[in-house]
């Protein structure tokens, strides 16, 4: 026999699977870490091992016995590690990877969503800046506050924006109907056709449609006005049902543009 043959040949792919497999396996243990899924995995690990020691020599009753429990451990397995397999989902549902193919929720929803917190915030006087981006990427804006990458809920808009809360001031930037930030700093326009009354928070929503194509929702501190600013103009003193269609108009635009890329990149690929 020559060694060639007492060599187990390697192709690339057997790399790349043991480089995924220990990956995946490097994640799990991410997620159980400082649980006591540790132990239960322990636990089902010995009983593995057993099993092999029971098989290797040839054990017939213990190999009946294991036998029998085999079929219900992938159901004991779910119950037992339910809790970080849901965390694992979660956190297969928020790779920008999987977002971008598929839309984490109802486009209808999330325009309810805004409109509620917008009239509530209107009601209370309670100022609030929101940024839709579209098919320009808004990341260097992003990067400028603080990360949250959390479903759009009015609760969450209502809190955000609440006078005592740090994370008020500045902009939320909103990414494939994810809040992606809060307390984003945004550019200031200088045009000439903002009047002199407006402060701002209505400069900055502006100030960032002149240099991207991003779609803003404005509600004022001072006058409880709701407005919306897109390719460098600015539209106040809008109605919930003049807001709902442009945000409508401005997401369904964004669904589009995003389900173009992705089909464009998918062909390149």
């Amino acid at each position: 026999m020559t060694l060639y043959e007492w060599v187990i040949p390697i192709r690339l792919v057997d790399l790349i699977e043991i480089v995924i497999v220990a990956y995946v396996l490097y994640r799990l243990y991410l997620l159980m870490r400082g649980t006591i899924a540790v132990q239960l995995f322990l636990g089902l690990m010995a009983l593995y091992g057993l099993q092999a020691i029971v098989t290797l020599f040839d054990m017939t009753v213990f190999q009946a016995f294991f036998g029998s429990i085999s079929e219900v451990i992938v159901l004991a397995v779910i119950i037992l590690f339910q809790p970080e397999l849901r965390r694992l989902l979660q956190l297969l549902g928020q790779n920008p990877l999987v977002r971008r193919f598929v839309s984490s929720s109802d486009p209808d929803e999330m325009v309810d969503e805004v409109i509620e917190a917008c009239e509530e915030m209107s009601k209370k006087g309670t100022g609030a800046l929101l940024v839709f981006e579209r098919t320009t990427g808004l990341r260097s804006y992003t990067e400028t506050g603080a990360s949250l990458h959390a479903r759009v809920t009015s609760d969450l808009l209502v809190t955000i924006f609440y006078a005592q809360n740090p994370l008020h001031d500045g902009a939320v930037i909103i990414r494939n109907r994810r809040i992606e930030a809060a307390r984003c700093i945004l550019p200031v326009s200088s045009s000439r056709k903002l009047g002199a009354h407006l402060g701002l928070r209505h400069r900055a929503g502006v100030g960032i449609t002149e240099q991207t194509d991003a779609f803003v929702v404005i509600v004022s501190e001072e006058s409880s006005d709701i407005s919306i600013a897109k390719d460098g103009e600015l539209v106040s003193n809008l109605t919930t049902d003049e807001l709902r269609r442009y945000l409508s108009q401005a997401l369904a635009f964004q669904a589009g543009a995003t389900g173009s890329r992705a089909l464009a990149e998918s062909v390149e690929a």
